[in-house]
């Protein structure tokens, strides 16, 4: 891999009474100020949402995934278009996750070896692809995202311990050959932490991505797949605030429980991201500050309030009734996860800019002790 020359990340907080930080992470498309939730956008979109909307929900960073777009419209078109960011008209910084989680989710139809993996693409049209990390390399520098990840096996909950062992031992072999053959300088790759809910694997994996190359940051993954939060914390607590080099990113992948979200930034995790709030979204629900809104509920359809009194999201603010709302839901209209996103999205984002606050001003743990006494604290 190349010199990251463009990235760096700076500790400009730390938290006594936890081990929160706020940093700023240094870019090609901008600085990111951490802790930070980063909306998904899979397909080269945050499903109904305009980029310039998602700048203004605060949104400083966005994801894409390479399986997905590997498959449509393929790395070499967006490549032809210029890459990710003109592709999608979002001039932010852009993460691609490897599409490895999307792979391995393929379950009977994946073959797995030390070259790579082989996998029938069941969700598009069912033909055979096989991916070494130095293929899946190509397909992200192709993309052109502003952060890439190494090609990883995650297993997920419960797994046997074996099958852990030899998902960090294969992780770790692709992550020395994804470092090698990255060499997009405009580019970080960042290696990925395995290792389930077993804390000597965890360290076992960290150790050999500190040992094969000098990663400008870290995934942690292998989280939120099946296991509760108390089991989550458990390994996940002391792998960050113990363990994880102080001066990189660690970005937990694929969180984007409110909740999960206070408590991993009291144990140091700078970045998050989640399907969570636009997803719930087009199921009807809401985040809020009274716990988790289901807008099919019958007990919205008169109320004339807003989804919710505390927040200042462009819906919340803009007059859009809960009574409305419910309307949208249960009729169907595409306006109504659209809205939904908006909000929750916005909530999330919030919610990690008033941590980000209270980090620099020293009270983060009075943070995390009032919202564990809030009603929304408790429905996640």
């Amino acid at each position: 891999m190349g010199e990251h020359r463009w990235f760096t990340f700076d500790v400009v907080a730390t938290d006594s009474a936890t081990h929160a930080r706020a940093g700023v992470l240094h870019t090609p498309h901008g600085d990111i100020p951490t802790p930070i939730f980063m909306p998904v956008g899979t397909k080269a979109t945050v499903k109904g949402i305009l980029p310039g909307q998602l700048g203004e929900l605060g949104a400083k960073i966005i994801l894409a995934n390479a399986y997905h777009l590997s498959q449509r419209p393929g790395a070499d078109l967006v490549a032809e278009m210029g890459g990710l960011h003109d592709f999608m008209r979002w001039h932010g910084p852009i993460l691609t996750d490897s599409g490895g989680f999307q792979v391995f989710s393929h379950g009977d139809f994946t073959k797995l070896t030390d070259d790579g993996v082989t996998f029938r693409t069941v969700d598009y049209d069912g033909s055979y692809v096989h991916w070494t990390p130095e293929d899946n390399m190509e397909i992200a520098q192709r993309l052109g995202a502003d952060i890439v990840m190494q090609l990883d096996q995650c297993p997920g909950y419960p797994a046997p311990r074996p099958l852990v062992e030899r998902a960090v031992e294969l992780s770790g072999m692709w992550a020395e050959r994804c470092f090698r053959s990255h060499d997009r300088t405009d580019q970080a790759l960042f290696g990925i932490v395995q290792g389930g809910m077993h804390l000597d694997l965890r360290l076992r994996s960290l150790r050999h991505l500190e040992e094969c190359g000098n990663f400008p940051g870290y995934g942690i993954g292998g989280y939120s797949v099946g296991e509760d939060h108390q089991t989550m914390f458990e390994t996940l607590a002391p792998l960050v605030s113990e363990h994880m080099p102080q001066g990189k990113p660690r970005y937990l992948m694929g969180v984007g429980n409110p909740t999960t979200l206070v408590h991993g930034v009291a144990c140091g995790v700078d970045m998050f991201d989640c399907v969570l709030p636009t997803r719930t979204a087009r199921m009807g629900t809401a985040f809020s500050s009274e716990g988790r809104l289901n807008l099919k509920n019958a007990r919205f359809a008169h109320d004339r309030g807003p989804l919710d009194d505390a927040c200042t999201c462009p819906v919340c603010m803009g007059g859009y009734t809960r009574a409305y709302l419910h309307h949208l839901v249960r009729q169907r209209e595409m306006l109504g996860p659209i809205l939904l996103s908006l909000h929750n999205l916005y909530y999330l984002l919030d919610l990690m800019r008033r941590a980000r606050e209270a980090i620099i001003s020293g009270r983060y743990g009075a943070f995390v002790s009032t919202w564990e006494g809030l009603p929304a604290a408790q429905d996640w």
